[in-house]
């Protein structure tokens, strides 16, 4: 019998997120005993090979391929889990949605106190995603099954959800793992 398959994405983000599926530590190995990852940047696997059980999320929607990267996601995965607050509520890079895009733009490459650019031009080549005019949750963009919250999350909270899914049980996460104070 295969494994269950579990993919994760990066989108707008840190990759703190990622570190935290890292900080699982020896339960890392314990875990991929029983299932097996099929796209992620942990593994450098790019594509979907077969469905997956269980899709992660690190990170908002902050350009058009982040909507595409997170609808495929949600097209080949039983389960989308929205892990941290960049996924839940745009966090960081939506501090952008302060401004107009073309404010940032001209901030981040023609007017910042750092910024050396002698021609004066805004990138613009056709190979760069488009950014969208807001950073988005990823809730906005598809229907998200479960939500674990923090900056970077706790690896329990991570642990307790993957297997509960893998169970089939209900995901249920003490308050310990979910406040930050």
């Amino acid at each position: 019998m295969s494994k269950p398959k579990i993919a994760t994405v990066f989108l707008g983000g840190c990759f703190g997120c990622h570190m935290t599926i890292l900080d699982l530590d020896e339960k890392l190995e314990t875990l991929t005993e029983v299932i097996e990852f099929n796209k992620s940047p942990l593994t450098d696997i790019k594509e979907f090979g077969e469905r997956c059980k269980i899709g992660i999320i690190e990170g908002g929607c902050t350009n058009e391929d982040n909507v595409r990267v997170l609808q495929e996601l949600r097209a080949n995965c039983d389960y989308l889990i929205s892990m941290g607050e960049c996924a839940i509520q745009g966090d960081i890079p939506s501090l952008r949605n302060t401004v107009s895009l073309r404010e940032c733009m001209e901030e981040a490459f023609l007017n910042g106190i750092t910024v050396y650019n002698p021609q004066k031009r805004i990138p613009d080549d056709p190979e760069l995603p488009l950014l969208l005019e807001k950073v988005v949750p990823c809730h906005q963009v598809v229907d998200i099954d479960y939500f674990i919250p923090g900056c970077s999350p706790n690896s329990e909270a991570v642990w307790k959800t993957i297997n509960a899914i893998l169970r089939d049980e209900p995901v249920e996460l003490e308050y310990r793992l979910l406040k930050y104070d």
